[in-house]
């Protein structure tokens, strides 16, 4: 693999805060105040970036949370009330077994239930569902050497070799995207890797080279084919 997937980054009002109601959900620890370090099935970090910016639609990803049992989903659901989240209705029917929440700062996600097959090789933290062509799911399989786990319908996903979390797209109708996508994937060249090498093949594979980004001279800010904001990080290595 010639870079790495190294976390989710999320805007936050208050990333400390957030972090630490993360942190609480999913049993991570924090590394500093806004990030939080993986279990060890799960091949990426969350990170938390101060952002002023308002919220004018649901976010395109969100989070699928897994539960081994019935009473393992509703033990994680109370949690997250507890910890500052809520219920939400966003069109659900009563007749899913998901049950849809939203953090403190309004981040949508699901607790899935229990016996769900398409997430049992997964994780506690057991997806990453997105808005996204089929396009960005095989981009996102070649530019990470993650294998393809679901092509159908336009829908896609790929899991990391070592498994953990899904990341899908859920496929045409896509809707139109904001100025700024508030969660944005970050990737790091491994020690001794070619950067500027990885920024060519991204571009090769139907990345785009963004002018600005949020995170400044610490990163390359890039586009994926669907134009969604990602960046490699050249402060940080794997």
């Amino acid at each position: 693999m010639s870079i790495n997937l190294h976390a989710l980054s999320v805007d936050a009002k208050d990333p400390a805060g957030l972090a630490r109601y993360w942190a609480g959900l999913l049993g991570w620890e924090q590394a500093g105040a806004t990030e939080l370090l993986p279990d060890a099935k799960t091949p990426f970090r969350l990170r938390f970036l101060q952002s002023d910016v308002e919220r004018d639609r649901p976010c395109y990803i969100h989070f699928h949370l897994t539960s081994e049992t019935p009473e393992h989903q509703q033990e994680t659901v109370t949690r997250a009330v507890e910890l500052g989240g809520r219920h939400i209705d966003i069109g659900q029917k009563p007749e899913e077994g998901h049950i849809v929440l939203a953090d403190p700062e309004g981040y949508e996600f699901c607790v899935i239930e229990a016996g769900n097959k398409f997430l049992a090789d997964t994780a506690f933290f057991g997806e990453v569902a997105s808005d996204g062509t089929r396009e960005v799911g095989l981009f996102w399989s070649a530019a990470l050497d993650y294998p393809l786990v679901w092509d159908e319908n336009g829908e896609t996903a790929i899991q990391a070799p070592s498994g953990g979390p899904k990341i899908a797209w859920g496929g045409p109708p896509v809707d139109p995207k904001p100025a700024k996508n508030r969660m944005h994937l970050d990737l790091v060249v491994p020690a001794g890797g070619d950067v500027d090498a990885e920024v060519e093949r991204l571009i090769g594979l139907g990345a785009t080279r963004l002018e600005s980004g949020q995170e400044g001279a610490d990163a390359i800010p890039m586009a994926d084919p669907d134009g969604n904001q990602f960046c490699i990080l050249t402060t940080a290595r794997a």
